[in-house]
């Protein structure tokens, strides 16, 4: 039961700081983005990748692991469920991370020394469209990790209840 409790907390720290990096890139970075000039934005971006190139890819790695290890240590159908369902999805985030955005920001770094090609626009608005397909799978397996949790503790309170005698309730 405590190597459940702990998968389960572990899973939703690691989902749920991958859902929120990924949305506050969604609601904040991305426009921001698109607000500045090609040549700053590309210059932060760069930047900004370098940093994420380590800490998203932990982020996604940890966050898938901790979802499998539900799978493994959970016993009761429908959390096993949630929980491959929740990894099928982080694994998704990480596929669509890793031959969706990555390849574009690879160019970037090339328009940078060289000029940027006449339809960068086009290219930027799919390395978008890419990271809001991440962000949304991420906020659903943190969902599907949420549910597991308040099933457990729904689970938990009903066996309190029914552990307690009528006339003390």
């Amino acid at each position: 039961m405590l190597l459940v409790r702990i998968a389960r907390g572990i899973a939703l720290l690691t989902t749920g700081l991958l859902a929120g990096a990924f949305s506050y890139g969604a609601v904040n970075v991305a426009p921001t983005f698109r607000a500045v000039p090609l040549d700053v934005r590309l210059t932060f971006h760069i930047a900004l990748m370098k940093m994420n190139a380590v800490v998203m890819q932990a982020g996604m790695a940890l966050a898938l692991i901790s979802a499998i290890a539900l799978i493994v240590v959970v016993r009761a159908a429908v959390p096993r469920l949630l929980a491959a369902g929740a990894s099928a999805l982080l694994l998704a985030t990480f596929l669509v991370t890793r031959f969706g955005n990555v390849p574009i920001n690879r160019q970037m770094r090339e328009w940078v020394a060289d000029a940027p090609p006449a339809d960068y626009a086009d290219i930027l608005q799919v390395w978008d469209t890419f990271h809001i397909i991440r962000t949304a799978t991420a906020i659903a397996a943190f969902l599907l990790i949420i549910a597991i949790a308040d099933r457990a503790r729904t689970l938990a309170a009903d066996a309190r209840d029914q552990a307690v005698p009528a006339a003390v309730r």
